[in-house]
């Protein structure tokens, strides 16, 4: 029964996904092409991305999140993963709670948690961020019945066809421009591609030079209180 009462809630929530209304056809959309041991997209998911949620940058943003990176498939179908079978699951279990709770801010605070707790090298309590991030534990399910295969093959193909493709992870894009070196200052690249009327006090406060956030700035609302 509660099994069936979870595949009931994926479904639901995945239908709700596709008819949620869409966000603003002017806001910048931000990619980020990652895999969920890489200490680097760690790091920059934790100590940058995060950023995205402080000063009202994210009312201007689709942001994206992919989780495949350099996993590959195998001539029988399974998953073979740059740091082994923890980051296959890791990988299916956050493409789910991203299709699940396609919310940014629902999906993001699960997904900064269990990225702080691989740099800290604490992953045997990765669990727990479920209720940090206060959503259900219906991802684990979506991994278990296979759903979850399905969402990453997609990542996979999606991955694939980056032009150009991707040379590292984490690998930003912002509305089609790969970042490549350049990742960490995606304020900068938003704020120059934003063509809309609602422009957040942040990108007018920016120089016209290269520019990264100064590391004073709190690590975003979003994750404020829920740790």
């Amino acid at each position: 029964m509660a099994s069936r009462r979870s595949c009931i809630f994926f479904l639901l929530a995945f239908v709700l996904s596709v008819l949620m209304p869409q966000s603003s056809a002017q806001n910048v959309t931000l990619s980020l092409y990652y895999e969920t041991l890489c200490p680097s997209c760690a790091d920059f998911i934790v100590n940058h991305l995060v950023k995205l949620f402080d000063n009202g940058l994210i009312s201007i943003v689709n942001l994206r999140m992919v989780p495949w990176g350099n996993a590959q498939i195998e001539p029988g179908g399974t998953f073979l993963c740059q740091h082994g079978p923890d980051e296959c699951a890791l990988n299916t279990v956050e493409a789910c709670t991203i299709t699940i709770y396609p919310d940014p801010e629902k999906h993001f605070r699960f997904i900064h948690c269990v990225e702080g707790l691989a740099l800290e090298n604490k992953l045997n309590v990765w669990i727990s961020c479920f209720d940090k991030a206060g959503i259900a534990q219906v991802p684990i399910d979506c991994y278990r019945n296979g759903y979850g295969i399905q969402i990453e093959e997609n990542y996979a193909a999606e991955t694939a066809q980056l032009n150009p493709p991707h040379r590292f992870v984490p690998w930003v894009v912002v509305d089609d421009q790969p970042l490549e070196e350049d990742y960490q200052n995606f304020f900068n690249h938003v704020c120059k591609a934003y063509r809309g009327n609602q422009v957040p006090e942040v990108c007018q406060s920016l120089p016209l030079g290269n520019n990264l956030l100064p590391e004073e700035n709190s690590i975003g609302a979003v994750i404020e209180g829920k740790n």
